[in-house]
C-alpha cells in the first residue's frame, strides 16, 4: 500500500475492516489517527469556561403587518449581515462572522441567530434579506475561498460545458470574489417548494456595485418559484418572502443557508438558528416539562430552564478570524508544496485533472463552539433542565457524555417526541444536523459542583463502533470537551416531572408503503491523477501510482447486481413519488464512512438496517423511534426509512456533511410534476 494517498490508504484500511467485521455481523472502524490541524491559533491556548453560555433569545417579529393579519400569521423581516462578535474569551480578538437578525432591531444580529418561535398551525412568513453589503451598500466578498470548479451557484455563469448560465461547474480555478449568494432552508420544515430553500434558487444582495462580470443575480429556479408563489408581489430585489405552515408535530427545527456548492463555507461563516414549533396534538405531554424557554418581550434576567444548544466545530487564526482551508493539501495532512499534483484545469495523466484545488472532502475544526462561544459555562440550579441539542458541525459526529455519571433523558429527536416514554442513556450520538431533546437532572449535586459535557466522538470521519475500541475519541484537551455546567442554589420550586414519570405523546404510524426505492451512497476517485508517495512524504504524479481521491461523494441508484450507480446533481430526476404516496427508501452505503442523510419536506420513520453481507437485520436505535428528517447511514449497511410525500414540488435529498453535499452528494427529487420539476427535466 505504499503508493496509496493518505486518504485512500485510510479508506482502504477501513474497507478491509468493514468487510471482515461485516462477515461477523458487526460494523466498526479501526482507529484512524489524530485530529486535523486548524489555523494559526493553537486551541490549547484558548482558556476554557471563561464566558457564560449565550442563551439565544426569541427573534422579534416585524411591526410591518396589520393587526388583522397578525392574528392569522407571524411575520418577520430577517436579514443576513456581517459583523464582529466575541467568540473567543474576553481579551482575545473579536471574530468576523455572518448571521441573521431582525432588520428593525440591530441588536438582534448574533451568531447563532435568535430563535424563531412558531405556534402549531399558525403560519410564519419571513422576508429573507441578503444584506452582505458594507456601509456604502457595496457588496462584501466571501470570508473564505469559494471553489469555482465545483457545481455551484456561479453568478459569473462561466460554465465548463461552454454554456452561460448560473448553477454550473465553473472554469476558473481561482477563488470567487464577487457578491455572495444566499438561500435559506428551514431544516425539517414541511413547506412548499418555493419556500424550501432550493439550492438553485439563491439571490445576491441588492448591492450598489454589482460588477459587470456578474451576469446572474439569482439562481436558475428563483424566478420559477417566484412565479409560483402567491406572495410574489411581496418579493423585492435581494429579498424574497417565504412562508411555513407549521402544521407538523411540535419539534426542534433549525434554519441555515443552502446555496448550491457553497453551503459549507456560508454556514461556516455563521448563519444558522433554531426554529421551534410548539403546541398541537404532538405537544401533549402527560406531565410537566422543565421551563420556561426564551420568549419575545421577556423581562431582563429571566431564568430559563429550557435552553437550545448548538454545538459546532471551528478553527481560528491568531487575529481572531475563522480559519477554513484554502487548498486540498489540508485534508491530506500536507503543506501545499508537498501535494505535487495537477488540479483543475491542468492536465493529468491522459486528460484534464478532475481534482478541485480548494475543496476538501471533510473539515474538522480544532475547537468546539457552543451557541457562539468557545467552551462556555452555564450556571444551573439544583433542578431539571430541558436542553434542545443540535449538532451543527461541518463533518463531525458527536458522541456526548456528561461526567459525574449524569445521564441524559431523551424525550425527542429531529421531528417529534419519542413515543410514550423518555429514554435514559449515558451517551448520546448525534450526526451532523441531528437534534436531541433531553432532560438533565442537576438536583442530585451539591452547590458548587462542576460538570463537563464531553465529546467522545472521533476527530475524523465516523463509521460507527465504540469509542476507544473502534476509533480514538476526540482530543480530551480540546474537541473532547464541549461546555461546563456549574451547579448553583435553586431559586424556586422545581415543578417539572421526573423524566421517568413523563408520558410522551403516542405517534401515529405512517401509512403502508406502496413503493420501495433503492438508492446509493458512493465515493469517486480520480480518473486522471495517479500518485505515489516519495520518501520525503510528498505526493507526486505517477503513471504507475494509485488513484487520488476522494474527488467527490455522490448519490445514485442501485443496479440489478446490487452495485451503486452514481449520479451527478444535474442528471435527470430518478425519485418521483406521487403526491400522497408513502414510500420506503433503501439507502445502500457503498462508502467506508457513515453519512447523515437528510430528505427535505418529509418526516420519516427509521424502519431498520440490514448488514449488506450477512443479511442480518436490526431495528432502529431507541433514539430514532420518533419521527426524523436526518438518519445516519452506516458503511456496509442498507438503511431503510419510510416517508409520506404530501406536497407537490421540487425538493432535494443529500448528505449533511456539508463538504459532501457541496460536491455532488445531493440530488433533486420531485413529488408529482410541478412547473419547477418540469423545468428540471422531469418527463411530463
Amino acid at each position: 500500500m505504499k503508493n496509496l494517498t493518505r486518504s485512500s490508504e485510510r479508506r482502504w484500511r477501513v474497507l478491509l475492516s468493514i468487510l471482515t467485521l461485516a462477515i461477523l455481523g458487526v460494523l466498526t472502524v479501526p482507529a484512524q489517527g489524530a485530529a486535523l490541524p486548524g489555523g494559526s491559533l493553537d486551541p490549547s491556548a484558548i482558556n476554557k469556561y471563561q464566558a457564560p453560555l449565550i442563551i439565544p433569545p426569541a427573534m422579534p417579529k416585524s411591526s410591518n403587518i396589520s393587526s388583522r393579519d397578525a392574528k392569522l400569521r407571524d411575520y418577520y423581516e430577517i436579514a443576513l449581515r456581517q459583523f464582529d462578535q466575541q467568540i473567543l474569551p474576553a481579551g482575545m480578538p473579536l471574530t468576523t462572522v455572518w448571521s441573521y437578525g431582525a432588520v428593525e432591531y440591530p441588536e438582534t444580529f448574533n451568531y447563532p441567530a435568535f430563535t424563531i418561535e412558531a405556534a402549531w398551525n399558525k403560519p410564519v412568513r419571513v422576508k429573507w434579506i441578503n444584506e452582505l453589503v458594507d456601509a456604502n451598500g457595496d457588496y462584501l466578498p466571501h470570508l473564505f475561498p469559494v471553489d469555482q470548479t465545483l457545481h455551484w451557484a456561479n453568478p459569473v455563469g462561466d460554465c465548463k460545458n461552454g454554456s452561460v448560465q448560473p448553477d454550473c461547474t465553473g472554469l476558473s480555478a481561482m477563488p470567487y470574489t464577487g457578491p455572495v449568494p444566499m438561500v435559506v432552508h428551514v431544516h425539517g420544515a414541511e413547506t412548499t417548494e418555493w419556500s424550501d430553500g432550493y439550492p438553485e434558487a439563491w439571490w445576491l444582495p441588492d448591492a450598489a456595485n454589482i460588477p459587470p462580470e456578474i451576469l446572474f443575480t439569482s439562481g436558475s429556479f428563483y424566478d420559477t418559484f417566484k412565479n409560483s408563489s402567491p406572495l410574489a408581489d411581496l418579493w423585492a430585489p435581494g429579498a424574497p418572502v417565504f412562508e411555513y405552515a407549521n402544521d407538523q408535530p411540535a419539534t426542534t427545527l433549525w434554519y441555515h443557508d443552502h446555496s448550491l456548492g457553497m453551503t459549507r463555507i456560508n454556514v461556516y461563516a455563521g448563519p444558522a438558528g433554531f426554529y421551534i414549533i410548539r403546541g398541537g396534538p404532538g405537544d401533549q405531554v402527560d406531565g410537566i416539562l422543565p421551563g420556561p424557554a426564551p420568549q419575545a418581550k421577556d423581562p431582563p434576567n429571566r431564568r430559563y430552564h429550557e435552553i437550545p444548544i448548538a454545538i459546532q466545530d471551528r478553527s481560528f487564526n491568531s487575529d481572531g478570524s475563522l480559519y477554513y482551508p484554502d487548498n486540498r493539501a489540508f485534508f491530506e495532512g500536507l503543506a501545499p508544496g508537498q501535494l505535487q499534483i495537477p488540479f483543475i484545469p491542468d492536465e493529468g495523466i491522459g486528460g484534464p485533472s478532475d481534482v478541485s484545488p480548494i475543496w476538501n472532502p471533510e473539515f474538522f475544526g480544532n475547537t468546539l463552539v457552543v451557541n457562539g462561544r468557545t467552551w462556555p459555562y452555564l450556571n444551573v440550579e439544583k433542578q431539571r433542565y430541558r436542553l434542545r441539542l443540535l449538532n451543527g458541525c461541518q463533518s463531525r459526529f458527536l458522541i456526548l457524555k456528561m461526567d459525574q455519571n449524569l445521564p441524559f433523558w431523551q424525550i425527542g429527536g429531529d421531528q417529534s417526541f419519542l413515543p410514550e416514554q423518555a429514554l435514559e442513556s449515558s451517551e448520546l450520538l448525534l450526526g451532523p444536523a441531528e437534534r436531541a431533546d433531553v432532560i438533565i437532572d442537576f438536583s442530585q449535586f451539591p452547590v458548587g459542583t462542576e460538570i463537563i459535557m464531553l465529546n467522545i466522538g472521533p476527530d475524523e470521519p465516523f463509521g460507527g463502533g465504540t469509542p476507544g475500541v473502534d476509533f480514538d475519541p476526540a482530543d480530551p484537551g480540546t474537541t473532547g470537551q464541549v461546555m461546563k455546567f456549574r451547579v448553583v442554589k435553586r431559586q424556586g420550586k422545581d415543578r417539572s416531572s421526573k423524566p421517568e414519570d413523563l408520558k410522551l405523546p403516542e405517534l401515529e404510524p405512517l401509512p403502508y408503503a406502496i413503493n420501495t426505492r433503492k438508492i446509493s451512497l458512493n465515493e469517486e476517485e480520480s480518473s486522471t491523477v495517479l500518485v505515489t508517495e516519495t520518501p520525503e512524504g510528498d505526493l507526486v504524479l505517477d503513471p504507475d501510482g494509485e488513484e487520488f481521491g476522494p474527488i467527490a461523494a455522490l448519490l445514485g441508484l442501485v443496479d440489478e447486481n446490487g452495485e451503486g450507480v452514481p449520479l451527478l446533481w444535474h442528471e435527470e430526476i430518478t425519485e418521483n413519488p406521487l403526491v400522497g404516496d408513502t414510500e420506503i427508501w433503501e439507502i445502500y452505503n457503498f462508502t467506508v464512512d457513515a453519512h447523515p442523510i437528510h430528505i427535505h419536506l418529509v418526516q420519516f420513520e427509521v424502519v431498520n438496517r440490514e448488514n449488506s453481507i450477512s443479511g442480518e437485520v436490526r431495528g432502529p436505535e431507541e433514539r430514532e423511534t420518533g419521527l426524523k428528517d436526518t438518519v445516519i447511514a452506516y458503511p456496509g449497511e442498507i438503511t431503510r426509512v419510510k416517508a409520506k410525500f404530501d406536497l407537490e414540488g421540487l425538493y432535494v435529498w443529500h448528505c449533511h456533511i456539508l463538504e459532501h453535499e457541496d460536491n455532488e452528494m445531493m440530488r433533486p427529487y420531485c413529488v408529482g410534476a410541478s412547473d419547477a420539476c418540469l423545468q428540471h427535466g422531469l418527463a411530463p
